[in-house]
């Protein structure tokens, strides 16, 4: 007779990140309701707790501290030294627990292999693409997808996906990329970093407000591919128009640089740098405070394939937004729902900042035609579209 204990759908996460990451909480959070037991495998901040317990999700952090900005070879020692604890850690959880299903959250792409001894003896896995590695690191260092360094990149990748079981991607751009790479269609699934309405809502996003400044705001990674230093050049002209702040909310590689060029443009006092983290539920009440927002991506081969999550959460607040016009952003949005300026044009946006600050009608007509895209692509029906996947894959 099978038991409780061998019936019972347990479900293991590994990430090299610090918990919460959005996308894998937003996950995880699903499959619970679904009735999954969900355990988290992941990075551990210095201040962070190894073990807790969060909304029913057993958490372990693993004492490999995650660092931004290394070099290649740290940045290796590092990805080594997470992979060798986690096929640890998951040999051992697997051992008592039993795990159906293992789901391992990129980059890098090689921690798939740390489900290894869970998949020999009966775990099916998952291999959910964040980012597409070749891609990315052929934007961070400035090479092409035929440099040798990106081809071993797209190597591990192949390797990677060829030991899953199911691999799930963000886009359906980057779910055509991978099967024009090899990995056999009916292996690919896309789930989009779509916001919970549950907290991200449109509760008083299109209140009126008080006369003044109007604020724009960004948050997520402050990169150089994402063109911060582009806002803030943009909103140093837009100033000699028109009284206009912003608010940028993240970390980054350019959490130091940022002030001191807000400094050399004279713009200091009208840009507020918010470094706290947050968590899922309180980042929305920060967003709230803007009239506007601003996805000012630079193009390369790794932003040309990115929808921005940022992007997605302005839609779901009501908060219209200027974004640079790139491939994927044109293939969910069109001019109807944000106000497009082309990539690296500080005139531009600029120009857009101004138009946006003086016509409240506009920002009113961008945030309700961008409901268009919350209507087609609900997480409710992604995340019971996933849950149903994960369990299948646990059946099948």
């Amino acid at each position: 007779m099978t038991s409780h204990r061998q019936a019972a759908h347990r479900h293991l996460m590994i990430v090299h990140n610090h918990w919460p990451d959005p996308r894998v909480e937003r996950e995880a959070r699903a499959l619970v309701a679904g009735g999954i037991e969900v355990d988290v495998l992941c990075a551990r901040d210095p201040y962070d707790s190894p073990d807790s317990d969060f909304a029913g999700i057993d958490v372990q952090r693993l004492p490999v501290w995650r660092r931004r900005g290394r070099g290649p070879v740290l940045q290796m020692l590092e990805y080594l030294a997470f992979l060798a604890l986690a096929a640890v850690h998951a040999a051992v959880r697997h051992g008592r627990r039993r795990y159906r299903t293992i789901q391992v959250h990129t980059p890098p792409d090689f921690l798939v292999f740390a489900a290894l001894v869970p998949k020999l003896t009966g775990a099916k896995v998952i291999l959910d693409l964040h980012d597409l590695m070749p891609e990315f690191y052929a934007s961070r260092f400035g090479s092409s997808l035929s440099a040798l360094p990106v081809r071993l990149v797209a190597w591990q990748e192949r390797l990677s996906t060829r030991f899953a079981d199911r691999v799930i991607t963000v886009t359906d751009t980057w779910r055509r990329t991978l099967a024009q790479r090899g990995v056999a269609r009916d292996k690919l699934s896309v789930l989009m970093n779509l916001p919970d309405p549950a907290i991200y809502g449109r509760d008083g996003a299109e209140a009126a407000r008080p006369d003044g400044p109007i604020t724009l705001v960004y948050h997520g990674t402050l990169a150089a591919r994402y063109g911060l230093d582009i806002a803030l050049r943009a909103l140093a002209r837009a100033r000699q128009e028109i009284p206009i702040r912003m608010i940028i909310h993240g970390h980054g590689d350019l959490l130091e640089t940022l002030p001191d060029l807000a400094e050399e443009l004279g713009i200091a006092d009208a840009v507020e740098f918010s470094t706290r983290r947050l968590a899922s539920e309180e980042l929305p009440a920060l967003l709230r405070r803007a009239d506007a927002a601003v996805v000012p991506y630079r193009r390369d081969i790794f932003t040309d394939g990115i929808l921005p999550t940022k992007l997605m959460e302005y839609a779901a607040l009501g908060i219209p937004a200027i974004a640079s016009r790139t491939p994927v952003i044109e293939e969910y949005f069109d001019e109807s729902m944000v106000r497009f300026v082309p990539p690296e044009d500080v005139e531009a946006l600029a120009a857009a900042m101004v138009e946006l600050a003086r016509d409240p009608e506009l920002r009113a007509d961008l945030a309700r035609s961008a409901t268009q895209f919350t209507e087609r692509h609900s997480w409710p029906a992604a995340s019971a579209d996933y849950v149903a996947m994960v369990r299948s894959l646990a059946d099948g």
